[in-house]
């Protein structure tokens, strides 16, 4: 074991007064569910338990499903079932998950669902999907001197791009330059585009141009002003790529609402994140081109067609981080890893392979290495 990491571990360990460093981890794992809140997710979840243990051919793990109605119960079964070397799947939530951490010390290891990525600490290792993710992974790509611009619906996605974008920008080479929000319902959409794009004063400044035109008679006024006719505005766009997180129909009626207003797809470059990895968003023709954060459909769509085979209906887009963290504590268990040695693996950037994306652990939050995808006629293809 790497003394560095061997370190790291040990200060968990220490820190949570954990006297059984050495217990294996057990092959009984407990699965903690919501029973009536989020009842889509929950019985997406165990549809995905059920066939990732089929596809994987997993003997020697075994898997309790408990359902709790609310935080009182939750505890309840925590308690009752945690012994040192016990792994939980769950909570689901943010909400459920706070607290979680002070079962450290009995040699628990949680792999919750929150997105409350504070809630990450000792013992609770976090599994969603992280914005985070998306947005390095496109500033990465953008290399040096892009200009970004941001739009936004303000909602609890929007608001969440708007708050950790600066960040990233700021560790880039390239620089965002502007940033322009709209309501959900839409009713300000036009003008947070007309603001992003300053339509008013580059259409302003087209109509300056035309009126000393048209005061000129020499032919190169006259041929200038024919041209400019043609135009909506004048000047280009202060950025060369418009990040828009947003995703099912406000994405299908925000994208065409931008070349209306001079916001060109064919010479700026349309951006998403995660949430635009949907079919139905890659036949819009405003679309075409754009660019988003995510893995080749390939990559999943054997276990996505066996789950509507089994299961007679599309599972939620999330279902993949049951397979891939089945793989994860299948290794685990077979190699016969104690506490310490699963908490040492976990805190060393150990890079798995996952169905939607490699992936390793960093502050025990979930890391994916996304590749960029470009939409063309109805597909989303890799780029880089």
């Amino acid at each position: 074991m790497d003394e560095k990491y061997k370190k790291e571990a040990e200060e968990v360990v220490k820190k949570n007064e954990i006297s059984f460093v050495n217990d294996k981890i057990l092959n009984e794992i407990e699965i903690i569910l919501p029973e009536t809140k989020n009842e889509l997710i929950t019985k997406n979840f165990i549809n995905a338990l059920e066939l990732s243990l089929y596809k994987k051919k997993i003997k020697n793990i075994s898997f309790n499903i408990n359902f709790y109605s609310d935080v009182v119960q939750l505890q309840e079964i925590i308690a009752k079932k945690i012994v040192p070397g016990k792994i939980f799947i769950g909570p689901l939530t943010s909400v459920d998950t706070i607290n979680i951490n002070n079962w450290c010390s009995s040699g628990a290891i949680f792999f919750s669902f929150a997105s409350n990525r504070s809630l990450a600490s000792d013992c609770v290792y976090l599994i969603n999907f992280f914005p985070e993710d998306d947005i390095r992974t496109l500033f990465d790509f953008f290399g040096s001197n892009k200009k970004i611009a941001l739009l936004y619906p303000e909602n609890e996605y929007g608001y969440y791009i708007n708050n950790i974008i600066d960040n990233v920008a700021t560790e880039s080479n390239s620089i965002l330059i502007n940033k322009a929000s709209y309501k959900e319902d839409l009713s300000d959409a036009r003008k947070a585009i007309k603001e992003l794009s300053k339509y008013e004063l580059r259409k302003y400044e087209l109509e300056r141009q035309k009126k000393i035109l048209s005061n000129k008679n020499d032919e190169i006024s006259k041929k200038a002003l024919k041209k400019i006719e043609k135009f909506e505005t004048m000047g280009e766009l202060d950025f060369t790529h418009l990040i828009i997180p947003d995703y099912n129909i406000r994405l299908l009626q925000i994208a065409p609402l931008l070349p209306f207003y001079d916001v060109d797809p064919n010479k700026i470059q349309f951006v998403g994140t995660g949430v635009w990895d949907d079919e139905v968003f890659f036949f819009e023709p405003s679309l075409q081109g754009a660019i988003f954060p995510g893995v080749e459909k390939d990559n999943r769509a054997n276990f996505i067609n066996e789950y509507l085979k089994f299961y007679k209906e599309y599972p939620i887009r999330t279902v993949t981080i049951i397979y891939d963290i089945v793989g994860l504590l299948n290794y685990i268990v077979e190699n016969k890893l104690t506490i310490l040695s699963t908490i040492n693996l976990l805190n060393n950037t150990i890079t798995f392979n996952g169905i939607d994306g490699s992936f390793s652990f960093k502050d025990n939050i979930i890391k994916r290495e996304l590749e960029i995808l470009e939409i063309s006629n109805g597909k989303a293809k890799l780029i880089n």
